[in-house]
């Protein structure tokens, strides 16, 4: 496997034992920022990953990424996921979609890597039929993004 995916898996495993934290909803993002850094040192440790830093800087960076865009990933994870709203997606398949959708919209990483490590994290980590839901999500939202970037690389 291989660093990167660790790293992902790493982010995801993070957001959702975030999820579990009961943090004040007025200051959510404030809280989730907060508190990640110690969950994310944890999971680490118990991956024996503490003397890995590019592993783990780069899963820092997903996970502090992802919450800082929030809002916007919930927003286009809502818009492909029909009839499901985020609540509604298990904890596990949330991390994993808001680590690939923060990826999607802001990096630079191919689009096929991202939806490719996403499935392959769910496939360990999630249920069973999450893989499907999970790809449809990510196939959507890739299309849309592409449309875009056709749309606004016209001659205007």
């Amino acid at each position: 496997m291989g660093l990167r995916r660790k790293s992902r898996e790493l982010a995801a495993q993070t957001l959702y034992a975030l999820d579990f934290r009961e943090l004040d909803p007025e200051f959510l993002e404030y809280g989730m920022l907060n508190s990640y850094p110690e969950l994310l040192n944890e999971l680490a440790e118990l991956e024996k990953l503490q003397n890995s830093a590019p592993v783990v800087d780069f899963a820092d960076d997903l996970v502090k990424n992802a919450i800082i865009n929030r809002t916007e990933i919930i927003q286009e994870i809502e818009k492909h996921s029909e009839h499901w709203s985020v609540a509604n997606i298990s904890r596990m398949d949330r991390g994993v979609l808001h680590i690939a959708v923060y990826e999607l919209l802001f990096t630079d990483t191919p689009p096929a890597v991202v939806i490719n490590e996403a499935l392959e994290i769910a496939k360990k980590f999630c249920g069973e039929g999450a893989v499907k839901f999970l790809n449809g999500i990510l196939d959507s939202l890739n299309k849309e993004l592409r449309a875009r970037e056709s749309i606004e690389g016209l001659p205007g």
